[in-house]
Formats: structure tokens, sequence, C-alpha cells
């Protein structure tokens, strides 16, 4: 029981130094030597990137905090024993990447939106879930110019088809607790578009 609950705090400890890597913020400062967090939203995830860097590197950012979201994931998935039976170590490994991408030890607790990394997340715990979740981001996305928009839409349906495709309860909590969150992280961009000031993808 004791090594069972080591195994959960280091996979937890673990998947949150992961989440918390600041991938927008390293590949800016190494471009342009600014800091992400001094420009536009102050976001260190890729809509910001894009501000600076254009759109290739907004993809790129966007990929690779995907993978940060669905790497810790698959090895809790895969080489935790603790807690398997109710996918519970894939699912604390997911929700400590999300909280480590928004609010990053090496940045002072500041980060990004999560929304990349949560996608990567659910990729991680059920592979169609994330395909649809991505497709519907896209299309919000591409249809309404806002990617906020496109985010908040498709991270709270997530638990819905999670749901839908008979994941376990664990899985489906965790959409739903995740969407909270990451809907939380955009209360200032939802602020915006009710304003009608919020920056549209050009």
């Amino acid at each position: 029981m004791i090594f069972k609950l080591l195994e959960l705090g280091i996979t937890v400890i673990c998947a949150y130094l992961i989440g918390s890597i600041p991938t927008g913020y390293l590949i800016v400062k190494a471009k342009t030597g600014q800091d992400i967090r001094t420009v536009g939203s102050g976001s260190t995830g890729a809509t910001n990137v894009k501000r600076v860097l254009g759109k290739n590197y907004f993809f790129l950012v966007m990929l690779l905090d995907a993978l940060k979201g669905a790497l810790p994931v698959l090895l809790a998935e895969n080489f935790i024993s603790a807690g398997s039976s109710l996918g519970l170590a894939p699912v604390l490994a997911a929700i400590a990447v999300i909280i480590g991408h928004s609010k990053s030890i090496f940045l002072g607790f500041r980060g990004g939106k999560s929304v990349a990394s949560g996608v990567g997340t659910i990729l991680a715990l059920n592979l169609m879930t994330g395909i649809v979740i991505a497709l519907v981001w896209g299309f919000i996305t591409y249809t309404t110019k806002y990617v906020s928009v496109g985010s908040i839409i498709a991270l709270i349906i997530s638990p819905f088809v999670m749901y839908f495709l008979s994941a376990p309860v664990a899985y489906v909590f965790y959409c739903a607790l995740g969407a909270i969150y990451i809907v939380y992280l955009h209360r200032e961009n939802i602020k915006r578009l009710m304003q009608g000031n919020e920056n549209k993808v050009r």
C-alpha cells in the first residue's frame, strides 16, 4: 500500500514537471530573446507564440505541448500499477500535466491555458475521443476565427464524447474537471468575446 501511494506520488510529481516545461517560452526566447510573457496575452501557449513567430511556430508549439501532455499519461497507463483498475494513475498524471502547463514551476507559476496539453492527455487516455476533440477544435476555430471559442467548446464536449465512447468513469470525470479548469483559464477571453474585443485568427 505504501509503495503504491509512493508510486502515485512520484507519477504526479514527474507529470507536473513535464507539464511545466515551458515550450513556447523557450522557443520564443531562443529565436528572438524576448520573454513571451511580456507579449500579447502574456500566455506561453501556441496562440501567443503565433503573435511573435507566426503560424509555423504556432503549430510547432501546439504539437510539442500535445506531446508533453500525452507522454506522462501513456507512461502512467503502461508502467504504473497503482490504481490501474480504476484508471487512477493516468488521470492523476493528466491533471498534473495541465496544472504544470498553466502554473509552471519554471516560470514563477505562470504559463499557458493548457488546451494543447489537455488535448494531448485526452488523446493518450482515449485516442478516438482525442481525435474527435481535435477535429471539433479545428472546425470551430476555422469557422469562427476564434481560437478561444474552439478551445472552450472542444473541451466542454470532451466528457460527453468520453462517456459516449464508454471510457472509464475516471476518464469522464477528468474531462469534466479539465474542461472546468480550462474554461476558467479562458475567463479573460470570455470577457473579451462578450465585449467584442477578442483577437481573431488571421
